[in-house]
């Protein structure tokens, strides 16, 4: 079992993954944007694996203005649902935990669908507090 950086031959179980949340891709498509994410270094795209990959992570670092300390943000952390409550979804927020400290943040900030209940208990109980507003803009 490991966690390490994707790279564009695990596109295939990346979709696989993201599909499983209702983000239909295709591995073309999934190759480009793991090539763009893994070259960027404001970025962690990490995957776990033991047989397979059996799970994926995506996290922003942002620096705050007037704040010393900058943000995390995980944009997509998904366990296949095959094999979920296995410890692989903490395994992964504990390396974003590390990775975020290493890089100076203080804190994590994501966004999680109304309809994921079981994944709001996950990060109720890694100590993440529901804020009551989140705004988006469609482009």
């Amino acid at each position: 079992m490991s966690i390490r950086i994707a790279k564009a031959d695990d596109a295939q179980r990346i979709c696989y993954l993201l599909g499983q949340l209702g983000y239909p891709t295709n591995p073309d498509f999934m190759k480009a944007k793991i090539s763009q994410l893994i070259n960027r270094p404001d970025h962690l795209l990490v995957v776990y694996e033991e047989t397979e990959v059996e799970a994926v992570m995506s996290v922003h670092f942002m620096p705050q203005l007037p704040l010393r300390g900058d943000f995390a943000i995980i944009s997509y952390l998904v366990v296949d649902e095959n094999i979920r409550s296995k410890g692989i979804g903490k395994k992964l927020e504990t390396y974003c935990v590390e990775q975020a400290k290493a890089r100076g943040c203080d804190r994590i900030q994501l966004h999680s669908s109304l309809k994921r209940t079981g994944a709001h208990k996950f990060y109720e109980r890694e100590g993440y507090i529901e804020y009551p507003k989140y705004f988006t803009k469609d482009l």
